[in-house]
């Protein structure tokens, strides 16, 4: 599937919470300048909508957790084969029933942080395992560099956002058809035009004031 800015994007994992809505979606999303064009998007995105079961119209809130890390070459990290955990089981179709009489699907756990990676979404082992060995070396790398980034630079405060998912980012507003980012205080009345794909607007303005910031470090 691609979108309005010709990027493919790809569901490598999903895992549903049991009333009918997500509690994980891993994917990825390939094309031109895709890691430095979303590498903002890392945080609490706040979603505000009139679900269509809401009698009274009111306004109901939630919150989509969001990580954004590049995709991590074998060359790039190398992770040690002693420090995985492979397992091969069945994979499950809905009500537990097992669809495959072959193991296929693989669970990858990288023992030193316990990071774990089930993938069950392609008919085959091969497959599988190679897409969440990518999984798994991206998590993996960004586990490191997080601890290593707040090791360095503990105090750091970035009005762009450190990227703590914990931090909320962005509002969405359906009924005023707004979306807000409350890192720089944009206010855009183009919900739509930027749930089509079109984040030229809101991508350019980050770029800006996170290249103003840092120049401005840099000036001290």
């Amino acid at each position: 599937m691609r979108n309005a800015q010709g990027w493919r994007f790809e569901v490598m994992e999903a895992s549903m919470n049991g009333v009918g809505g997500f509690k994980e979606v891993v994917a990825m999303v390939s094309g031109q300048s895709v890691y430095s064009k979303l590498k903002y998007e890392s945080g609490a995105h706040r979603v505000q909508r009139v679900p269509v079961t809401e009698s009274q119209g009111r306004v109901h809130t939630s919150t989509a957790t969001v990580l954004v890390m590049p995709e991590v070459e074998e060359v790039e990290y190398d992770i040690d084969p002693k420090d995985l955990r492979v397992d091969i089981y069945h994979a499950s179709g809905a009500g537990g029933q097992n669809v495959n009489k072959v193991a296929t699907a693989v669970r990858i756990v990288h023992l030193p942080t316990n990071i774990k990676v089930e993938m069950q979404e392609e008919r085959t082992q091969q497959k599988n395992r190679e897409k969440a060995m990518k999984i798994i070396r991206a998590r993996v790398a960004d586990h490191f560099a997080q601890i290593a980034q707040d090791e360095q630079d503990a105090e750091r405060k970035s009005t762009i956002g450190t990227g703590d998912r914990s931090e909320r980012i962005r509002t969405y507003n359906f009924p005023q058809n707004r979306v807000t980012d409350h890192r720089i205080g944009l206010t855009l009345q183009k919900l739509d035009t930027i749930l089509a794909g079109k984040l030229d607007e809101v991508v350019d303005a980050l770029v800006l004031y996170d290249q103003t910031q840092k120049l401005e470090e840099l000036n001290k």
